[in-house]
């Protein structure tokens, strides 16, 4: 079914700071895999009692494999657990992520007789709309109690609940970062989110961070925050992201860049993953925040939400495009100049990269 990794310019930016003794994986995750069947170009939301008929559609894995390949295609070493059905689309998921995206599926499972959740996406006008369908695998197939050592693990929150390979994860010095979705039983209570104590950085949007601290304002959100985590980030939509460091007071906004959007599905996830790269490779807070944004911009405008994330040989070819525009802000440009130093020199056959397929089963031209 796969034809093993693409060749791409590879970049390594942990590669200052490793050392023998290091974990061998740079971030762990765990969490459910679905498959995403995303439909786009819809000219609006499907209306009851009518047929719509879409542009364009994809296939590829979703879920936690949006975090997992928008991580691994930025060069960490990424070790995901969960588990997959024995069907077909357990089969494809599995597939694409250890041979397509080289993702360590080592503590990951295959659970006999339980099929894939699905994820059906509707995308139009900038929104989504999402019908999924799954069942609880076996109880005695979730992540491991004591994940392995890493550098960092991505852990999503749910009020009321924790989990605990979290601290465990922290007390083996793992460094936790933390989102968290919506709050389907309207508390809002930050006492909810137990785990936040071993966790080093937040990331909520910008509405769930004003519901959970009771503020009139992003900004004012992050910094309450810091009083229950170290770093607090705050994605703002269209407005960027606004970051405060509690532990040295640190603030950094940066606005996002404009694209026309052709599928929002798993750009938060890339976000996550282009701010956890930054901060493992110690860049300046406004670096990580600007890498983040420019990783989630370029996600937008390709079907999918793992298959859809961007390497380094798209993030080179996006900075040496916009160096290329005659009225470019030297400004705007400025705040991307450490890019100069982490692209590759060349992007030799930069694509084709693994996108979402239509149809599930095309095999691929070796």
């Amino acid at each position: 079914m796969g034809d093993g990794p693409h060749h791409h310019p590879h970049v390594d930016p942990l590669a200052p700071l490793r050392a023998a003794g290091d974990p061998s994986c740079d971030v762990y995750l765990t969490g459910t895999v679905f498959l995403d069947i995303i439909f786009t170009g819809l000219a609006s939301a499907p209306v009851r009692g009518t047929e719509s008929w879409a542009r364009g559609m994809g296939s590829s894995p979703g879920g936690v494999a949006n975090m997992a390949a928008a991580l691994a295609r930025l060069g960490l070493k990424t070790s995901l657990a969960a588990a997959f059905g024995d069907d077909h689309y357990g089969e494809y998921c599995w597939d694409e992520l250890e041979q397509g995206e080289g993702i360590d599926l080592s503590i990951s499972r295959r659970v006999s007789g339980w099929h894939s959740p699905v994820t059906v996406s509707m995308a139009y006008e900038g929104e989504r709309t999402m019908v999924s369908h799954g069942h609880e695998p076996p109880p005695e197939e979730p992540a491991p109690a004591c994940p392995p050592r890493a550098r960092a693990a991505v852990a999503s929150l749910t009020p009321g609940r924790r989990a605990p390979w979290i601290a465990e994860a922290a007390r083996q010095g793992t460094r936790v970062f933390a989102d968290v979705g919506w709050d389907d039983t309207g508390a809002w209570d930050l006492a909810g989110l137990a785990d936040l104590e071993h966790c080093e950085a937040f990331l909520p949007n910008a509405q769930e961070a004003m519901r959970y601290t009771g503020t009139e304002c992003p900004r004012a959100a992050a910094h309450a925050l810091t009083e229950h985590v170290p770093l607090a980030v705050v994605t703002l939509g269209a407005d960027g992201a606004y970051a405060v460091d509690g532990s040295t007071g640190e603030t950094a906004a940066v606005p996002a860049i404009a694209v026309e959007a052709l599928d929002p599905t798993g750009a938060g996830d890339v976000f996550v993953a282009g701010f956890v790269t930054g901060t493992l490779a110690a860049w300046p807070l406004a670096d990580r925040l600007a890498f983040a944004g420019l990783t989630a911009a370029l996600s937008v405008q390709e079907f999918g939400g793992s298959l859809s994330a961007p390497g380094w040989a798209e993030i080179a070819a996006w900075w040496s495009r916009v160096q290329s525009y005659e009225d470019q802000d030297p400004a705007a440009l400025s705040r991307y100049a450490f890019l100069e130093r982490l692209v590759p020199d060349e992007c030799v056959d930069p694509w084709p990269r693994r996108r979402a397929v239509p149809t599930i089963g095309f095999r691929r031209a070796t």
